[in-house]
């Protein structure tokens, strides 16, 4: 299982949110380029990065902070979220050398969309679900759709899509674990791996994820807690290591 350190690009700047409120955000860098390279250095395998602004305005915001990442380690890889509702926009970053983009608000709105462009991209896309109480939310978190996050996953597994990163809004965040029991009836519901995210604190939550790694969980995403020191992100990959042995 991998751990990924995750970016969020907001203004330029490397910050977290808590429950994904622009408002209630934390600056960790000014320099997202400078916090790749601590975690590459570290051993980070993957990268997640989100364009924050993207995500709210619906292209993206960031792209030259995401395009000097991609460009500066190009034996990493990177997925990119917040902003991609166009083929066009999954190109450029293709083109750059980010291996998968992240889609969320538009998969949830237009699903047909996905269907239309498996066959092209499908290899290098990656469904982003962020849910509260089973159902998905879009436009950053703003506004809550009427879809059940299984039935997406299904839809989008028959599309071939890489992966879906399933994030529980309510954990995301705010330091309180992961949502084990929806983390693994999603997993379980499709042959696609999960991406898990939101609610990671300390090296007990990847214990725990751990344990559910046989249903699918293919890697976690963490980020408040490697930036506040709560959780040591070179133990935390060594450990899973450790598991798969």
């Amino acid at each position: 299982m991998l751990l990924i350190p995750a970016i969020d690009i907001k203004e330029g700047k490397c910050v977290r949110l808590r429950q994904g409120l622009m408002e209630d955000s934390t600056v960790f860098s000014d320099s997202p380029l400078a916090m790749a390279e601590k975690w590459v250095e570290l051993g980070a395998r993957r990268l997640h990065l989100v364009d924050l602004d993207g995500a709210f305005a619906g292209k993206p915001a960031n792209a030259g902070v995401i395009n000097q990442i991609a460009k500066a380690f190009p034996e990493v890889p990177i997925q990119i979220g917040g902003g991609i509702r166009d083929e066009s926009t999954i190109q450029a970053y293709l083109d750059v050398g980010v291996q998968y983009a992240i889609i969320g608000t538009r998969a949830a709105q237009e699903p047909e969309f996905i269907a239309q462009i498996g066959a092209k991209y499908g290899p290098n896309l990656i469904i982003g679900l962020d849910a509260k109480n089973g159902i998905v939310a879009i436009d950053g978190w703003a506004t809550m759709t009427e879809h059940n996050v299984v039935d997406l996953a299904k839809q989008f597994e028959a599309d071939g899509v890489q992966a879906i990163v399933y994030t529980d809004i309510e954990r995301d965040g705010m330091m309180q674990g992961v949502n084990l029991a929806a983390t693994q009836a999603l997993a379980e519901s499709v042959s696609i791996p999960i991406i898990a995210s939101g609610g990671v604190t300390n090296l007990d939550d990847l214990v725990a994820l751990q344990k559910i790694e046989l249903s699918g969980v293919s890697g976690v995403i963490t980020g408040r807690a490697i930036y506040e020191g709560s959780l040591d992100f070179a133990a935390g990959q060594a450990y899973l290591d450790s598991c798969a042995s």
